[in-house]
């Protein structure tokens, strides 16, 4: 499946990228984490601080698949508002999401902090307005919900958004906790440190699962075998097949890297911004005076191989950055489309296979697919240790 198309911008961002070979011999494991992005990263540092024996596996190179197209938001709000997954999930389970969330990127934060390089880890506050009159309601009643199970969080008026950014919404909520990354850095970075940690990786390695044997899961590539005990799969947007069956989509969305300007008047907090309407236009910056803009999403699953579908999107994209903060002198100097998966419900898929004992998944499915991993690779880990955890129930895989 071809996850992007276009020119990227992280991976232009990471000059000195460290080689892992190919597999070449017979390995035996406790852990086999299949998958060399965001969420298997994620799992392998994880891992690396526990006994277990751990492998990771890629199929081409580190970092190359959909997180070198990640726009690096970290937010604890879903694409489902938390007053509408009250509704459909009951208030106890969505309440405890959301706190799940903004768990993580407290436990994001920490993590980069024990990394050798930097990954452009920036704690910010978010914006989120209303697109128009219906989105008033909703964020009304989001303040609402929000505030009555203690996230920080502050209405804004129209008069109140025009004085702060010069822009005219009907209404807004700024949430605080979030955070924005380098996500390609941050794959690299978390797979290096697993990696002095005695977690073995190989890139260029794809294999298949032969079945079992003993108390092993075989694995065939083609120039090795491993026996793992327990496997995770990582794999993303690229687990299509069964992702579908537990009620996922893949569609197409797009995403621009502007030019850098030197500073950002009525942006001052360079908040994440993002709105009510569906498909929802966002922006950040970047920690060198660039501004990612994201959206435009598409009901087709594979990025367009025609270039000017491309410029043309990023056109459009920059012309709603314009229409914020027409004061600024910018241009696209990135532009490209990516495939991105949403379950039904809004929810991850994480957890063991019903069927299949010694088989694991962490899909991050959704807007905010790098903090879902996160308290996916943790509950995994714990899980692979015997320690029960509530939580599983609300993310298991079939729901």
């Amino acid at each position: 499946m071809r996850l992007h198309n276009g020119s990227l911008y992280w991976p232009e961002t990471e000059v000195d990228k460290k080689k892992y070979p190919t597999l070449e011999e017979d390995i035996t494991c406790d852990v086999l984490i299949v998958g060399g992005g965001v969420a298997g990263a994620l799992c392998a540092e994880e891992f690396s601080r526990t006994s277990l024996k751990t492998t990771l596996v890629e199929k081409s190179t580190i970092g190359s698949g959909s997180s070198s197209a990640n726009t690096g938001l970290l937010q604890y709000s879903n694409d489902t508002m938390l007053h509408e997954f009250i509704e459909d999930i009951g208030e106890e389970k969505a309440v405890r999401l959301y706190k799940l969330c903004l768990e993580a990127v407290e436990e994001l934060q920490q993590v980069t902090e024990t990394l050798s390089h930097t990954v452009e880890f920036v704690r910010r506050p978010s914006l989120y307005y209303a697109s128009n009159k219906k989105g008033v309601a909703k964020i009304k009643k989001e303040y609402k919900v929000l505030k009555k199970h203690g996230f920080k969080v502050d209405l804004l008026d129209k008069e109140k958004i025009i004085e702060l950014y010069g822009f005219e919404k009907l209404a807004a909520i700024m949430t605080y906790g979030d955070a924005e990354v380098n996500p390609y850095r941050l794959v690299r970075a978390l797979i290096d440190k697993a990696h002095t940690r005695k977690v073995s990786i190989y890139e260029h390695t794809e294999i298949k699962e032969g079945g079992t044997d003993g108390e092993y899961v075989r694995f065939e590539s083609p120039k090795g075998t491993i026996l793992s005990k327990k496997v995770i799969y990582s794999t993303g947007y690229e687990t299509v097949p069964f992702a579908e069956k537990l009620g996922a989509d893949i569609n197409r969305t797009y995403a621009i890297t502007t030019t850098p300007i030197n500073d950002f008047p009525k942006w001052t907090n360079r908040e994440l911004i993002w709105e009510t309407k569906r498909p929802y236009f966002y922006m950040r910056t970047t920690e060198d005076g660039r501004i990612i803009a994201g959206g435009l999403d598409e009901d087709k699953r594979e990025a367009p191989l025609d270039e000017d579908i491309i410029k043309d999107r990023g056109q459009r994209l920059l012309d709603r950055v314009k229409e914020h903060f027409p004061a600024y002198n910018i241009e696209v100097s990135h532009a490209w489309a990516a495939s991105f998966g949403e379950s039904d419900d809004g929810l991850p898929f994480i957890g063991r296979h019903p069927d299949k004992e010694k088989v694991y998944y962490c899909l991050g499915f959704g807007g905010n697919g790098t903090v879902y991993s996160k308290f996916g690779a943790k509950l995994l880990c714990q899980m692979l240790h015997g320690i029960e955890n509530e939580d599983a129930e609300i993310v298991r895989l079939y729901r």
